[in-house]
């Protein structure tokens, strides 16, 4: 028996991984977070199975179901959404099944800010204006941030920021990237990625609490900031494909 923790995606079921979508036919067991994993991704699970939506259970109730599983020899599906690494609360579950002697596995999912630069037709990392993103979060209710790990820190390095759960405190992030940013820097808030009411609001660090809050948007939604989310033409061209740079693929300078 073997709890495989699989990757749905941002919602959209077509963004499953083929072995994502492999593992959830094959288990008998079903474990999916309910409020970010719609049920339209476990619908192939196969008949007669056990499926649990665990938005309102605690980490001991799902892992009391995982025990059972385990008693009974069936494999589980434990299905997050995008990707399981990335604020996958996995880490604690993990905890729990090494030292219950539970075989698992981890199969990797599309990451909201992935699916949300495909769904704007934009690359991330333009050559000499965003080469790093950050991927972080803000505290608000949840678990506190390590002492160095804050958006002052992270805004110094001008990289691109992908915020979690900042949805609620856009003063906060305008107050404390503005001065590195400045006011007019461009964001996206991407709500619902995926899912058929997916939005896209566009703004600047000065504006964008304005334009969410005639929205109501107050959760399920990705922050990002950064020069490279607005309208840039003007760039190098990468030396990738550069005629006058050689590399491995093409050791001879060409033209």
């Amino acid at each position: 028996m073997i709890v495989h923790f699989i990757g749905a995606g941002p919602g959209d079921p077509e963004l499953l991984t083929l072995k994502a979508q492999r593992l959830i036919r094959e288990c008998p067991v079903c474990l999916y977070a309910g409020s970010l994993v719609p049920e339209a991704v476990v619908a192939e699970a196969p008949a007669g199975a056990r499926i649990l939506d665990t938005a309102p259970m605690t980490l001991a109730e799902t892992h009391a179901e995982i025990v059972a599983a385990h008693a009974r020899g069936e494999d589980v599906a434990r299905v997050h959404s995008g990707d399981p690494s990335l604020y996958g609360a996995i880490a604690e579950q993990i905890r729990l099944l090494r030292r219950d002697g539970i075989a698992y596995d981890i199969c990797p999912g599309v990451p909201a800010y992935a699916a949300a630069a495909a769904a704007l037709g934009q690359e991330l990392t333009v050559p000499e204006l965003a080469q790093s993103i950050v991927l972080t979060r803000v505290s608000m209710k949840s678990t506190s941030m390590p002492p160095r790990e804050t958006l002052e820190n992270f805004a110094r390095t001008g990289a691109t920021l992908a915020i979690h759960l900042g949805i609620r405190a856009l003063r906060e992030i305008e107050r404390v990237l503005a001065p590195h940013y400045g006011p007019d820097c461009p964001v996206v808030i991407a709500y619902r990625v995926g899912w058929p009411d997916q939005t896209f609001i566009r703004g600047t660090l000065a504006d964008i609490h304005a334009k969410v809050r005639a929205e109501k948007i107050t959760r399920t939604a990705l922050v990002m900031v950064g020069p490279v989310l607005g309208e840039v033409s003007d760039f190098k061209d990468s030396a990738l494909y550069d005629p006058a740079i050689p590399h491995v693929l093409r050791p001879r300078a060409r033209g």
